[in-house]
């Protein structure tokens, strides 16, 4: 795990503003996406905010 963050905690935070229902994988790799690509801005603020917060 690099710096200590959990990639599927990071990736669940962009993937929940995207309206998709998951996203997973290891901890150090993970991948996940939604229909509402949209909101693609608004993801990548949602997984700043988990690195930013811990």
């Amino acid at each position: 795990m690099s710096q200590g963050y959990d990639a599927v905690k990071v990736v669940k935070a962009g993937v929940t503003v995207l309206g998709g229902k998951g996203g997973g994988g290891r901890p150090d790799m993970a991948q996940g996406g939604g229909p509402e690509i949209d909101k693609a801005n608004e993801a990548l603020k949602a997984m700043e905010a988990v690195l930013v917060g811990g």
